[in-house]
């Protein structure tokens, strides 16, 4: 059964051919089919127009507005994982949850998600590239409740052939790290980065290689390097005391370092490091968590960040997604 939007499509089409048949002109002379060369023009750009709706009107239904339900794993997902039993759509991506964890936070993630992709909630997302370099990897979001656990051991051995041939960009997320209405309750919500991670590193970094590419000479990569008071392939013994990046986890690689920065830079930027306590618990390994600090501290990151050609968020996700 055809869609309505479908069918407005037809009629267009057909509108658009009768148009193009009432633009004869009677005194121009017919070639060997009947038709006019200006006929054979309009009905030329009839056709292009119409495939032209027609290809806008596949790449948005190609990723429609979630609706943020939790359904069960659909029946063509990959065997390995049907170890879940949440699973919620969100523009083509994927997030996945075990059924210990509490449905509020599954949806919340899924929110996240949905609002870091489509900031200004109308509905569509903002960077259709972005989009299109994730769906290719499946980028998916899974929840255990804790990290660590059996199911969780077995199911990344099991989707480990997808990932070896880089079928799959795959984050974790943990139920105990989930927190709704964080800031309110003095707690930092791991969605926030997690999510953002999984777009960073498989979308920003795909789509604008030059700028966002997790390696040395990127635009993203030379101002990290000024943030931790050179270039350091390999987490240094120690940081100069001017450097405001100071990450010391050494399990994490250049690749890793330009990630964490990504994600410190953009949520400090839009609000999301900035409450009483915080400071505290971060002032370690990142100094510029409010949008000022790193406006004066950070000239650089920031007018990565606030490019609108990149189409970074600019508002911080609160768990809440309405689109309009």
């Amino acid at each position: 059964m055809k869609t309505k939007r479908q069918l407005t499509l037809l009629f267009s089409l057909a509108s658009l051919l009768l148009f193009a048949c009432g633009l004869f002109d009677n005194n121009s002379e017919p070639n060997a089919s009947g038709v006019s060369q200006e006929d054979e023009f309009a009905l030329e750009d009839a056709y292009y127009a119409t495939q032209e709706a027609i290809e806008t009107e596949a790449a948005s239904v190609h990723a429609p507005t979630p609706n943020l339900r939790i359904e069960t794993v659909p029946e063509d997902a990959d065997a390995a994982f049907q170890i879940f039993d949440q699973y919620i759509k969100v523009f083509g991506l994927h997030v996945y949850a075990s059924v210990d964890v509490p449905a509020e936070k599954v949806i919340h993630a899924a929110s996240v998600m949905a609002q870091y992709l489509d900031n200004d909630e109308d509905g569509e997302v903002d960077d259709p590239e972005i989009i299109k370099a994730l769906q290719a990897k499946d980028a998916t979001i899974f929840i255990f409740p804790r990290p660590d656990s059996p199911d969780e051991e077995s199911f990344i051995n099991s989707v480990e052939y997808l990932l070896d041939k880089d079928l799959l960009a795959l984050q974790p997320l943990y139920g105990e790290e989930i927190f709704p209405n964080s800031a309110a309750i003095g707690e930092f919500d791991a969605s926030l980065e997690e999510i953002f991670h999984l777009i960073s590193n498989t979308g920003y970094a795909t789509v604008y290689p030059d700028i966002f590419g997790e390696e040395p000479g990127t635009a993203i990569a030379d101002a990290m390097d000024t943030a931790r008071g050179g270039y350091f392939k390999d987490v240094p013994e120690s940081y100069s005391t001017e450097a405001w990046f100071t990450y010391d986890d050494d399990t994490c690689d250049y690749a890793c370092m330009i990630s964490e920065y990504h994600y410190w830079a953009i949520t400090s930027l839009i609000g999301g490091q900035d409450y009483p306590g915080r400071f505290d618990e971060i002032g370690h390994e990142w100094k510029l968590n409010t949008p000022e600090k790193l406006q004066d501290g950070d000239p650089a990151i920031y007018a990565l960040l606030t490019d609108p050609q990149y189409h970074q968020p600019s508002v911080l996700p609160d768990g809440n997604y309405q689109p309009e």
